[in-house]
């Protein structure tokens, strides 16, 4: 089995600027090459680099090119890094490929940081990508769900799951 892992960017990997003056984040490499290469992984796997943006910045046009890429690429078990803000628009608008298993996933603080979520997040979406079918899902907080039936609480920060 291979994984393809796609980075939009998103929280998961920022790191400081290299600038000697400043507050703000900028979008790094690819957190999950940093995570994978340090656990006692069974699988192969390509990381791709498709867009390095905060989800708040994530447009239509960037939510076009991905699912592009998805619909052309060979590989049929995808992991995307994505930000959470707007993890459930962008995979909503991706929705269900055809003999595609994806799975969003993000984090709340970066990867570079010592007590980020990055590596339990990225080690729930493998373990999901794993034995799901073909669809399109976000695993964050221990939770796997459909985008179209969570959200991202504006007072937790946790993705929860709409009342029907």
């Amino acid at each position: 089995m291979k994984i393809l892992f796609i980075q939009t960017g998103g929280t998961i990997d920022k790191n400081y600027p290299k600038t000697n003056a400043g507050y703000a984040f900028e979008i790094d490499e690819p957190a999950v090459s940093r995570v994978l290469e340090k656990s006692f992984i069974g699988f192969e796997y390509e990381v791709v680099s498709l867009f390095r943006k905060d989800s708040l910045d994530v447009n239509d046009q960037d939510r076009s090119v991905l699912k592009a890429f998805l619909e052309s690429t060979e590989h049929d078990k995808i992991i995307i890094s994505h930000g959470s803000d707007t993890m459930p628009e962008t995979a909503s608008f991706v929705g269900k490929i055809p003999g595609k298993t994806i799975v969003f996933t993000g984090a709340y603080l970066p990867e570079r940081f010592k007590e980020s979520d990055a590596d339990f997040n990225i080690g729930v979406a493998v373990g999901s990508v794993n034995v799901l079918t073909e669809g399109t899902f976000i695993a964050m907080n221990g939770k796997l769900m459909s985008p179209e039936s969570c959200f991202k609480d504006a007072v937790s920060g946790l993705f929860e799951t709409k009342e029907i």
